[in-house]
């Protein structure tokens, strides 16, 4: 399009040029030889000589130039002789100097009334002698031809090239149309395959054409693609695997563990009457039993989790009473602060045991690796006029958590403080928490106090008909 464009300027502008230059030589050499063959005038010649030599020298080359609209001037100092009218208003200052100073045809061409004309201004020269300098004689010839014609030729070359520059823009385009679309298909065609890609389509591959840049870069991304596909197959592999592996261990080890539990149930029932070694050891044997089943049951809960077999069995509870209830199952109510809303304000349908292992697990935490005191508030939280939150809070006044560990809190077997590392916790209570919450919808977060301490949120979705129209009543403690 740009060189279209250019074009069309170019060839404008070197056409126009061409049809003035070609009228201007023409006029200014028709009128010198008008001039030459009209003009006799003497050296120091009279008055009566130079008015008589004026108007024969302007009517000699109108005459000589018939019908082209010529416009003759002749003058000598304040003498003058014009025809066929003394409309000589376009002569300007510039050229008459010019034309006084100088022994050559000057020119300019003027717009007058919106139509152009050539002014032509030539002083008279004579030769005093053989191989001497001409001189300025004190006449001077002036001519001013209007160039309609001239116009019309130019105005016809605009619209010509006018014409066919669209014609070249219109080439221009539809060439430029093809090459781009020759140039963006491919592309067009990596970017979509890189979305599915990027969706988990591993197993998209482009089509190869040419052996262009383009079709070396369409190679490249197919060797990519297939090296990710075997690469990530290999790792589904492995990690399918590993999953099988947690799963069938876990199970094969509930068996003995159920007896292993069985038998120390029976001798801490006889404890007492063994001796104080024996009775250590059957100690440290029932704690080690029952952390190695409390870890069985929560590697199986993560394998279901992680086959997508966890399903929830909902049921419509009041959420401040399940609390209470959960907490006086495991002996917690005297060292738990509890701020609940009213029996009947807050009911939802969730799944109570899931439920119970996530405020087990999250008040547990809390009075294990936290400081007293403990406290567990819940409130509702308006999102929008249809949507709503059951929002639980646990916290405690220990010494927070570190900002590092902030982000991996709810990692499988992560711990917090790696002088636990050997301690009775496995590392899973906070993952299957977080399971168990989004399981119903949910989503959980950890932050730390400013005043110490660290704080578990729990939102639960909760349909706006299912909470009371009271509960933004005051909480009272219990």
């Amino acid at each position: 399009m740009a060189s279209a464009l250019s074009t069309g300027a170019v060839a404008f502008r070197e056409a126009r040029t061409g049809v003035l230059q070609q009228s201007q030589d023409s006029v200014i050499r028709q009128f010198r030889t008008s001039v030459n063959a009209s003009v006799h005038l003497p050296p120091a010649p009279s008055q009566e000589h130079v008015q008589k030599a004026l108007h024969v020298s302007v009517q000699g080359v109108l005459n000589a130039n018939q019908s082209q609209g010529w416009r003759v001037l002749a003058t000598y100092g304040s003498l003058r002789a014009f025809a066929p009218s003394a409309d000589f208003d376009k002569l300007s200052p510039e050229l008459r100097r010019s034309v006084e100073t100088k022994r050559a045809a000057v020119f300019q061409r003027v717009n007058a009334d919106g139509h152009p004309y050539l002014v032509v201004g030539m002083p008279v020269t004579y030769n005093s002698g053989e191989g001497t300098e001409s001189r300025l004689s004190g006449m001077a010839m002036y001519l001013v031809v209007p160039q309609n014609t001239e116009q019309a030729y130019v105005e016809a070359m605009v619209s010509a090239i006018q014409h066919a520059t669209l014609v070249a823009l219109g080439l221009a385009v539809v060439l430029a149309l093809l090459a781009a679309s020759g140039v963006l298909r491919p592309v067009r065609a990596l970017r979509r395959a890189t979305r599915r890609m990027a969706e988990g389509h591993l197993d998209v591959r482009l089509a190869v054409n040419g052996s262009d840049e383009l079709a070396d870069l369409s190679r490249s991304f197919n060797h990519t693609a297939a090296a990710l596909e075997l690469s990530v197959a290999e790792l589904r592999r492995l990690e399918a695997q590993a999953r099988r592996f947690v799963a069938d261990v876990s199970h094969e080890l509930r068996t003995p563990l159920a007896a292993m539990s069985a038998v120390t149930d029976v001798l801490d029932a006889n404890a007492l009457h063994l001796n104080r070694d024996t009775g250590e050891a059957l100690r440290l044997i029932s704690e080690g039993t029952s952390r190695l089943s409390a870890l069985v049951n929560d590697l199986m809960e993560i394998s279901r989790f992680d086959a997508g077999a966890a399903e929830l069995s909902l049921d419509e509870i009041d959420l401040a009473e399940f609390v209470q209830h959960t907490l006086a199952a495991r002996g917690w109510q005297g060292q738990v602060e509890t701020h609940l809303p009213r029996p009947g304000v807050l009911r939802t349908r969730v799944d109570p045991r899931r439920l119970d292992v996530v405020m087990a697990n999250l008040v547990g935490n809390a009075l294990r690796h936290g400081a007293p005191p403990v406290r567990l508030a819940m409130e509702v939280r308006e999102e929008r006029a249809d949507v709503a939150w059951a929002v639980i809070e646990v916290t405690d006044n220990g010494p927070g958590i570190a900002k590092e560990a902030m982000p991996h809190i709810f990692e499988r077997f992560y711990k917090a403080s790696t002088t636990r590392t050997r301690s009775e916790s496995s590392g899973l209570g906070l993952a299957i928490t977080a399971e168990n919450v989004h399981l119903h919808g949910g989503r959980i977060s950890v932050a730390n106090r400013p005043g110490g301490g660290a704080v578990f949120t729990v939102e639960l979705p909760l349909h706006r008909d299912i909470a009371a129209a009271d509960h933004d009543s005051p909480a009272g403690a219990r």
